[in-house]
């Protein structure tokens, strides 16, 4: 540490406690100390040089060296009592003290030189911009020379003619003195009055806008920050000033700030930056930290004789960066809906337009003679070719329907009490014919007992027939698909698993979603809306279940349904689509050999 930052944290510790608290106060008051300490130490160091000079001194000479150190005592007093007005009246007093000690003592020597410094005695209170300090330092040394004058005339003390003269024209000096201290005093008083005024309306402006107002310096450490910040942050003043509010910002964001200051300070523009910066942590929240968006609109700040400064307002944006993102996200819903939609209707129209162009040749071939054929079986089977395809038709419509009910909230299920194994054996049987067409080994895995579910028949049934002919649809041919089903606890457990292509990594996040369906592998080359899983999704939900998938490419796909074994307490409750948990790797290994000899196994080509 320096010298000077040394003698510096010495002055300061000299200070009264409390003139610390006001900015303006405890300048002052160093100000006085520093100023009285150098005059002292003046005295203190020319002192040898007078001895070696003069020799040894007489008793006026002792006595104006007592009056010079009667600052010391003023030292002492306002650095105890914080009396400084005080401690500048002995000041005042000590300096007219010594000119007279000086003068009387020295005669017609030193004597009007002594007279001399009289004139500095009102300027002795124009520190304090105190004007009845300043009166009496003119009033006290006025008297002085008045009364040196007078005792010259009387013939008191033998004073020398010129000293009295001196005297004498030494009082319009001290009064021209006085005026021009008292001047200076009122000019130095309206100037801090004005600044008194414009901190004030400032200070009502920042709280009126309700930003923050900052002073900082160019490294980025706050000088001032208005009082508001409490009722914005919940933060005091003083935990923002200098390092403070560095330290509150975000890590990520505290170059982005350094930045800022930087270009404020050096350029005359506007520097505008949004930051993240740590709040006060609510009472009833613990944990993480709390952060608001704050925009910092920095400019430089010229300021006289100091160094230039950065100027910064401070505003809360954080509804409107939530609302800003809030926006983003439901745009990019939007965006994705409206592409899931354009796939859906590309989908859609493939799986209505093939069917009814069948519907629509074939039916014009039987209703033209000269195209229908004459061989019985062939009109047999144009017609069930018709027939097929009207119920392709069908069921799509159905699909959408159901889906459109499901997210509408209008699906309504009727629980009543039934066996799963049964169901189970009914969804293969209708499936089992397309599963005979593919190669596909359809098995059925289950217990020889199973206790009853209550749910919604027709809503399981559903639900089984879309993951079996999807499980089917996907599977190539020497493939297998395995339904089982299993209670755990107050659960039932059926899954339907295949050796078929798999889902990509990808894509699992987004199955269930409506109108999706899983990239290239499930491209056109397979038929169907994307709206199967989704339908599966919802119903489990009204059923209060949960839905679970482990797919790899190439690997095959199993997905576990989790209903409740009695659903109506689920029934009652507010309707939503049942959560899907994905894994992107296979845990099961579905061959004949694994499932216990506690189930029964079933075939079917």
């Amino acid at each position: 540490m320096s010298c000077a930052a040394s003698l510096k944290d010495h002055i300061t510790a000299l200070v009264y406690p409390g003139a610390l608290a006001s900015r303006q106060e405890r300048a002052r008051h160093e100000a006085f100390i520093r100023y009285r300490l150098l005059a002292m130490l003046a005295v203190l160091g020319l002192a040898p040089l007078f001895l070696a000079i003069y020799g040894v001194p007489n008793r006026w000479h002792v006595v104006a060296f007592c009056w010079l150190m009667l600052p010391l005592g003023a030292i002492v007093l306002v650095s105890r009592t914080g009396k400084l007005a005080l401690a500048q009246a002995i000041c005042i007093l000590s300096l007219v003290a010594t000119c007279l000690t000086i003068a009387a003592g020295s005669g017609s020597d030193a004597g009007p030189g002594a007279l001399a410094w009289l004139v500095l005695a009102p300027f002795e209170g124009l520190a304090s911009l105190d004007l009845a300090l300043i009166g009496l330092g003119g009033a006290a040394a006025a008297l002085a020379a008045a009364g040196l004058a007078a005792a010259g005339f009387g013939g008191w003390f033998g004073l020398a003619s010129a000293l009295t003269t001196s005297a004498l024209c030494i009082l319009p000096a001290i009064f021209t003195a006085t005026a021009i201290a008292c001047g200076a005093a009122r000019r130095s008083q309206r100037h801090n009055h004005a600044e008194e005024t414009r901190k004030r309306r400032y200070k009502v402006l920042a709280e009126t806008l309700g930003d923050l107002v900052a002073f900082l310096d160019r490294t980025g450490g706050v000088d001032f920050v208005s009082a508001n910040c409490e009722a914005m942050l919940g933060l005091a003043p003083r935990e923002l000033q200098g390092r403070g509010f560095f330290e509150h910002i975000h890590v990520a964001d505290r170059p982005a700030f350094l930045k800022a200051i930087a270009d404020a300070a050096l350029c005359e523009a506007t520097i505008v930056v949004t930051l993240r910066l740590r709040a006060a942590q609510p009472a009833e929240r613990s944990g993480s930290p709390v952060f608001l968006w704050i925009e910092l609109r920095a400019r430089r700040f010229v300021q006289e004789g100091l160094q230039n400064g950065v100027a910064a307002i401070l505003r809360d944006v954080t509804q409107a960066k939530r609302h800003e993102e809030a926006l983003e996200s439901a745009r990019s819903a939007a965006e994705e809906v409206s592409l899931s939609k354009d796939q859906f209707l590309a989908n859609v129209s493939h799986e209505l337009r093939t069917p009814l162009n069948a519907i629509i040749g074939f039916a014009e071939m039987l209703g033209n003679p000269e195209l229908t054929p004459n061989d019985p079986a062939k009109q047999r089977e144009y017609a069930e070719i018709i027939r097929q395809s009207g119920q392709h038709l069908l069921a799509v419509v159905n699909t959408i329907l159901d889906m459109s009910k499901l997210q509408s909230g209008s699906f309504d299920i009727v629980p009543e009490a039934f066996e799963m194994p049964p169901l189970i054996d009914l969804c293969c049987d209708m499936v089992k014919l397309k599963a005979s067409e593919g190669s596909v080994e359809l098995v059925r895995a289950y217990p020889s007992r199973l206790e009853e579910i209550i749910g919604d028949k027709r809503a399981c049934k559903q639900i089984l027939i879309n993951l079996i002919s999807n499980a089917v649809k996907f599977t190539p041919a020497r493939g297998r698909v395995t339904v089982s089903a299993e209670p755990e606890g107050n659960w039932l457990m059926i899954r339907v698993a295949d050796t078929g292509i798999g889902i990509d990594a990808k894509h699992l996040a987004r199955l269930g979603d409506p109108f999706f369906q899983a990239g290239a592998s499930y491209d056109r080359a397979y038929e169907g809306t994307g709206l199967g899983l989704s339908v599966v999704r919802g119903l489990v939900g009204l059923h209060g279940g949960a839905i679970g998938i482990e797919s790899e490419p190439g690997k095959g796909t199993c997905v576990s349904v989790r209903l409740p074994l009695d659903c109506r307490s689920s029934a009652v409750k507010p309707r939503r689509s049942a959560t899907i948990d994905t894994i992107a790797r296979r845990t099961r290994i579905d061959h004949l050999d694994d499932f216990s000899n506690a189930k029964m196994v079933k075939k079917s080509a």
